[in-house]
């Protein structure tokens, strides 16, 4: 028997897929290329104005730099070999005369014809050697046609200065006991336009994107002002006046759509209020009958506490109204932080406890007063409630207000922390607990907050118990 089974196959396996019997190859530079494709997505704006100028902008460029290209490639580079050429020629022409007639040892009428009729400055020198080369520019036309030219047609040592006189081209070629020496003007061998070409190419190019800026402008302020209308309508504040459905008809449809869904809402939102409000009527005046009820009876002890859970049915029935109606119909204005803070302070003297205030910026803000009074209302009475020193820190920067409530109480698991903000959920230390106990304190906050525009979480505070922390665009 022989031993094949030992070795390895010649051929792949067709049961083991190819990819996965060819190693990866490039890996490292195609990691390189992600790395740069990030790198160029993070520097690209993210406004919609900056993307659309990116758009317009881009293909212009592309477009300018082919047209150039071709420019150069094509007329520029023709018209100079053109001129070049005719040149070289004349050049030519004046060496035959030299070379055919050198009996004429004082060559005037050979320098006068070149300066009359070809307008070329003939010098004739001793043979000597030519200055030494000059560095050859990164970018020349004309060195290269004239060299090419002179190579061709006259086939004699030669050397030139295109990098001297900006307006004066220098040639000399070296005949047999003399070197002729030739300025040339650099207009009558290189197509000297050029500037003209690329100034109206540039200029049109700023005109052009001139105006697609102040276009683009017309465009993108319309999207801006229906962000910022949307945004106030989160924060429960009202659109500026003037607003209204402009710009594209895209535009104009979403602005309408904005408009018809705000007033949806505020039609729900009124009828929810008129909703609770005669619900709460209709509960109030029940409680009141009992009240009266109790108040026409023998006081007793089964009495009193009978008027106990009637006042405890009216702070839950309360709770429930606050939690159910939120911040509804409330219109935003000025609230001065200090002043609602105060009243807490001395809520906290009166209990005995410690209440320091820290506020850094302007202690006024802009917000729907009443709603921001009782979200401060439930995290400070809680906070004095589960502990006995309290701290609160206001930051109110430009744009932000962050607002902090420690407390050196009990605090709150980090894992129960999100069941919290649930209503009706009631931990163990009452932590979530409002006054009449519905466990509704922390989620009316919480709905406040997030009717504002803002966020609401839970830390572990300096303190040693919890801190509540809220920010809010304001």
């Amino acid at each position: 028997m022989s031993d094949q089974t030992d070795r390895l196959p010649l051929t792949p396996d067709p049961a083991v897929p190819r990819q996965s019997q060819r190693p990866r190859r490039y890996t490292p530079l195609r990691r390189y290329w992600r790395s740069i494709a990030r790198k160029f997505a993070a520097a690209m704006p993210t406004g919609l104005y900056g993307r659309s100028l990116i758009i317009i902008i881009a293909p212009m460029l592309l477009l300018q730099a082919v047209i150039a290209f071709v420019f150069m490639e094509r007329h520029w580079q023709s018209v100079t070999n053109r001129l070049s050429a005719a040149v070289v020629r004349d050049i030519s022409a004046l060496v035959d005369v030299i070379e055919t007639y050198p009996q004429d040892t004082d060559f005037e009428t050979i320098t006068s014809i070149a300066r009359q009729s070809l307008s070329l400055d003939v010098r004739i020198l001793p043979p000597e050697d030519f200055p030494s080369p000059k560095p050859k520019p990164f970018f020349s036309i004309l060195d290269a046609a004239l060299s090419e030219q002179l190579a061709s047609r006259i086939k004699k040592p030669f050397w030139i200065d295109t990098l001297g006189d900006s307006n004066i081209l220098e040639i000399r070629i070296r005949l047999e006991e003399k070197v002729l020496r030739v300025f040339v003007p650099r207009k009558q061998a290189y197509a000297s336009n050029t500037h003209i070409f690329l100034l109206w190419m540039v200029g049109a190019s700023i005109v052009l994107l001139i105006i697609a800026i102040l276009f683009l402008r017309n465009q993108i302020r319309p999207i801006q002002r229906l962000a910022e209308a949307a945004d106030l309508f989160g924060k429960g504040q009202a659109a500026p006046e003037d607003f209204r459905p402009r710009g594209a008809s895209e535009v104009r449809q979403a602005t309408e759509a904005f408009l018809e869904m705000r007033n949806r809402i505020e039609r729900a939102l009124d009828q929810r209020t008129s909703m609770l409000a005669g619900v709460s009527h209709d509960l109030r005046t029940v409680l009141t009958r009992f009240r009266l009820q109790l108040a026409l009876v023998p006081q007793t002890t089964e009495v009193e506490a009978l008027s106990g859970d009637v006042d405890d049915m009216q702070d839950m029935l309360q709770a429930y109204l606050d939690f159910a109606r939120g911040d509804t119909g409330e219109e935003a204005s000025e609230l001065n932080i200090e002043d609602v803070l105060q009243r807490f302070h001395d809520e906290a003297g009166k209990l005995g406890k410690s209440f320091k205030v820290k506020i850094k910026g302007d202690p006024s803000i802009v917000v729907r007063p009443t709603a921001f009074s009782r979200l401060m209302s439930n995290l400070i009475l809680n906070a004095l409630r589960h502990g006995d020193q309290v701290e609160i820190r206001v930051r109110h920067r430009k744009n932000t207000l962050q607002l902090e409530v420690h407390d050196n109480g009990p605090g709150i698991a980090e894992d129960l922390r999100e069941e919290v903000f649930k209503p009706f959920v009631r931990l163990d230390d009452a932590r979530n607990q409002d006054e009449t106990g519905t466990g509704l304190g922390l989620a009316i906050s919480q709905d406040i907050v997030h009717t504002h525009g803002g966020e609401i979480s839970l830390h572990n505070s300096g303190l040693g118990g919890l801190s509540v922390v809220v920010k809010l665009p304001v």
